[in-house]
Parts: C-alpha cells; sequence; structure tokens
C-alpha cells in the first residue's frame, strides 16, 4: 500500500486536516509566545526581585524548554482534532507522554542543577574548592539520572512493558556490584559525607591519634594531609571518618592550662603572695582572660599551684609567645620572694653488717650506722651495704 493510499484510508477530509494544520501553528505560536514573553518578564526584573532564588531557578529552567518539544506538542494538538481510528488514538497518548515526560526530565534536569549549586554556594560560605566542586558534582548527578531513570521506567511502562522483573534485575545486578566494590563505595559515601557535613575543608589544620596536619585534598576515595614533620599523608575517607578528628582551624579560643610546683619548705606568707602576684603578670598579656591562680595541693614533696587563662585567639604562636612571657616573669617573681622550685632534699641512711671475725663489732650488734647524706629526689634504704 502506498502512502497516499495509507492516508486515504484513514478517511480523513481536507476540511478537517486544515483545521488540524491550522490547530498546530496557532498552538506554536502561542506556547512559543507565551513562554518567550515569560522568560522576557523575568529578565525584566531588577534589584532585589532579580536575585530571589525562584527567579533564578525559573530563569534557568525555561531556557531549556526545547523547541522541538514545543513543535512536537503543536503537531499532536493539531493530530487530536482529527478523526482518527481507534488504533490512531492509543498511539498519539503514547506521543503524548513522551513529549510533555521528555520535556519535564529537561526542566527537572536543569532546575536540580540550579538550584543545588545555589544551595552549595550559599550554604558553603561562597567557597569553591576541589572538594565542593567534586562532591557537589556527583550529588547533582545522582540526582539528574534519577529524574532521567524514573522517566524512562515510566515510558515503558506507558508503552505497555512490565518493568517489574526489568526494576528487579536491576536490583539484583546492583546489590552484586555493591557487593564486589564495597570499600570503594564506602570512601565514595565517606567522600560525599564530608562534603555535605563539612567536618573539616581544604586547608583546615587536624588532628587524628596517629597524626597531625593541614588537610591538602579530598578526593573521591582518598583524603591528602600534609603532616607537620613535611611528608604527605594519603588516607582512605571511610577510614579517616572513623577517626576522632580535631579540627584546630575552627579554634576560636584556647584554654591554657598548667601548674607550677615549689618546695614546700616555702612560707606560707611567701605561697599566698604567688596567686596575686601570678595573677597579675598573666594579666598583664594582651589578648588574655584571666581565669584562677589556685594552691590546690601540698605533700611533703611540694607544694602544686593550678593555673588557668584563655586566649582570645587560637593562633599557636601567639600562645607559645604568651606562655613564654608569663613563664620567664614567673621565674622572676619567684626569685624576688626568693621561693625555690626545687624538690625537697630527701635523705637516706647507709647501714654496714659487720663480718664475723670483726673483733670491734660489738656483741649482739648488726650494723653500724653510716653517715647521714642529703640527696634531692632521694629514697630512704635501711640498708644497702652489707658485709660478706
Amino acid at each position: 500500500m502506498t502512502i497516499r493510499g495509507y492516508f486515504t484510508s484513514l478517511d480523513i477530509s481536507w476540511t478537517n486536516l486544515a483545521f488540524a494544520v491550522g490547530a498546530a501553528v496557532v498552538s506554536f505560536t502561542l506556547i512559543h509566545g507565551a513562554v518567550m514573553l515569560f522568560r522576557r518578564r523575568l529578565d525584566a526584573l531588577d534589584g532585589a526581585r532579580a536575585h530571589r532564588p525562584l527567579v533564578d531557578v525559573l530563569r534557568q529552567t525555561l531556557a531549556r524548554t526545547s523547541k522541538l518539544a514545543i513543535l512536537a506538542t503543536s503537531i499532536l494538538i493539531g493530530v487530536s482534532v482529527l478523526n482518527l481510528p481507534p488504533p490512531w488514538d492509543a498511539r498519539v497518548g503514547h506521543l503524548w507522554f513522551l513529549t510533555l515526560g521528555a520535556q519535564i526530565a529537561l526542566w527537572l534536569h536543569r532546575a536540580i542543577d540550579v538550584s543545588a549549586r545555589r544551595y552549595f554556594q550559599t550554604h558553603g560560605k561562597g567557597r569553591e574548592d576541589d572538594q565542593v566542586s567534586v562532591a557537589h558534582t556527583l550529588v547533582i548527578w545522582a540526582m539528574q539520572w534519577s529524574v532521567w531513570t524514573i522517566f524512562l521506567l515510566a515510558m515503558l511502562s506507558n508503552l505497555g512493558i512490565n518493568v517489574t522483573t526489568f526494576v528487579a534485575s536491576l536490583g539484583i545486578g546492583g546489590v552484586a556490584v555493591a557487593l564486589a566494590v564495597q570499600n570503594i563505595l564506602g570512601d565514595l559515601f565517606a567522600s560525599l559525607s564530608i562534603a555535605l557535613d563539612k567536618p573539616f575543608e581544604v586547608g583546615d589544620s587536624i588532628s587524628v591519634p596517629e597524626f597531625s596536619g593541614s588537610i591538602e585534598h579530598v578526593g573521591l576515595k582518598t583524603t591528602r594531609i600534609r603532616a607537620l614533620s613535611g611528608e604527605q599523608i594519603v588516607i582512605a575517607n571511610a577510614e579517616l571518618l572513623r577517626k576522632v578528628v580535631h579540627n584546630f582551624k575552627r579554634q576560636s579560643t584556647r584554654r591554657v592550662q598548667y601548674t607550677l610546683r615549689v618546695n614546700p619548705s616555702t612560707a606560707p606568707e611567701l605561697a599566698a603572695k604567688v596567686p596575686e602576684r601570678l595573677g597579675a603578670i598573666i594579666q598583664a598579656k594582651e589578648q588574655v582572660k584571666f581565669d584562677h591562680v589556685n594552691l590546690t595541693t601540698m605533700t611533703q614533696d611540694f607544694i602544686e599551684y593550678d593555673i588557668v587563662y584563655n586566649l582570645q585567639d587560637a593562633n599557636y604562636g601567639l600562645f607559645l609567645s604568651t606562655q613564654q612571657a608569663v613563664l620567664l616573669e614567673t621565674m622572676e617573681m619567684l626569685r624576688d620572694l626568693g621561693i625555690s622550685t626545687a624538690p625537697r632534699a630527701q635523705e637516706f641512711t647507709l647501714h654496714e653488717q659487720p663480718g664475723k671475725g670483726d673483733a670491734r663489732a660489738p656483741a649482739g650488734a648488726e650494723g653500724v650506722n653510716a653517715p647521714t647524706y642529703g640527696i634531692p629526689g632521694g629514697t630512704r634504704a635501711p640498708s644497702l651495704i652489707r658485709g660478706a
């Protein structure tokens, strides 16, 4: 059968055909004109309204309106007014679903891209680095592929294809692949977790139980850290997230606590002057908030003061210079007060056991006391030397 004969068998009159063509032309003009008018109205907005999230998303989403989709929609409108036999009405319905579904998928594809990037830039404080771009791109791709997968399955179902078996096969295959590459997938999801949760970022100084250093790069599988000793450490993302991470970059203040031990023979009136004098030394330093200096421990070996102050800036160099100045002035203060930091001198006694033939040993004597020696930090030993 020729094409002319086939269309003759559809029993379409010339009047009906002309009306259909006219409806298609008018539909194309109206749809295309409405889209262009709406886009111009959005572009004409100025000031704060032009930068609203919804306006930005609509402007860039409508820019992805396909002229081919508008043309196909117009043709389908024209075909819908034709008096077609029963097989064609179902076919036209499938074409309607394909055309509108494809255009909606295009809009969603673009809307996801624009919305996600805007969200990441807003919540990422405007930072754009390798970590942010790679992880965010993966998230965007995952959402976009989900849209096209849903559209493909819906289109197959609309055509009468049973997609249940197909989806089940994909599920079984996905489980097999996931088991085969579970370590890689674990690191991949860990990378996404790092990008979204941001426990650390590129440039942050961190410390974990095994090492300390600064973040140089966060990839899909590994994170590269420049250690304090100079070498580069490469660690899997999943393994890094399982550790306790101390992020020093986000430390706004620094709490300094240390102890000072002085000789227990220090006079009470001198020991009472130490907290006030030492507190004055600390308060005189810049960017320091003094907390306390208290005598907390007293033993036979030493008396101990607990000192605490807070630095308003967490800079490590500032901490070192401030602590050094405090310690040097503390040494001068102790020297002026005549207080020693040496521990208490301890004594021990040596007993010498006389031999059996020693006539000089008195009867019943077990030992002769030797001189007593004062040795700082020594221990008392009742008998260290015995005769043969």
